[in-house]
């Protein structure tokens, strides 16, 4: 078949099927559904760390450095994810998405990110000052969001993953663009259902502030410089 042909077909397949869906308990991984319109409904909080300026390191610095800073940060976030229950669903690049569901979800998430700061400065950027004599500042940015998402599998056989569709999806990749002069933003969704160990510092301040996302629609969201030490 040419692949005119098979690119008609399959699209007009996509767009001709009903779907299939049924709410989630577990976070799916790309098995779990099929390459028909199937689909898993679950509510969930997601995830996005993103190193900070990479394309300028990547330009200005040797690229055995910029490999161990991807390397690091990647490792230490995808360990400290897991660590709060979180699952993690891709890497792209520099930044890694994680999901969580279940019971706290906000509050772990929130945790991760605030963990993630906290490694960020007490671990990697300790252990590349020592090989590597340099200026450079590891800074990052973690967005969180939740809504409830539509899960289906994209792609093509033996070259697929999963598509997240859905506010906190989109959110949260977005607000890990935001400026990293604070590493942790959050949306008023999360804010607003956070255990108080989340939003209240052990000395009494708040961890948060409050600001108002001007390229989205005017929406409520806080950030924090904060960390949660490991």
């Amino acid at each position: 078949m040419a692949l005119k042909d098979d690119l008609e077909n399959q699209v007009g397949a996509i767009f001709g099927a009903a779907w299939t869906t049924r709410n989630g308990q577990v976070v799916p991984a790309p098995d779990d559904l099929k390459f028909s319109n199937d689909a898993v409904k679950l509510t969930g909080t997601v995830l996005y760390a993103d190193l900070s300026q990479s394309t300028a390191m990547v330009e200005t610095k040797k690229p055995e450095f910029a490999a161990e800073v991807y390397k690091c940060y990647l490792h230490c976030a995808a360990k400290i994810v897991k660590s709060q229950g979180g699952v993690i669903t891709s890497y792209d690049g520099d930044r890694i998405m994680a999901v969580y569901i279940g019971d706290k979800k906000n509050t772990r998430a929130v945790k991760t990110g605030l963990k993630i700061n906290w490694a960020c400065k007490n671990i990697i950027q300790p252990a590349l000052n020592k090989p590597w004599k340099t200026d450079y500042i590891l800074k990052h940015t973690v967005g969180i969001d939740t809504s409830d998402l539509f899960v289906a599998r994209t792609g093509v056989r033996g070259d697929n993953d999963l598509v997240w569709v859905g506010r906190a999806a989109n959110w949260a990749a977005k607000l890990s663009d935001l400026p990293d002069t604070h590493p942790t933003w959050i949306t008023a969704a999360i804010h607003n259902n956070l255990d108080s160990e989340a939003r209240i510092a052990g000395d009494g301040r708040n961890m948060w502030e409050k600001m108002t996302w001007t390229a989205n629609n005017n929406e409520e969201i806080y950030r924090s410089n904060f960390w949660w030490s490991l």
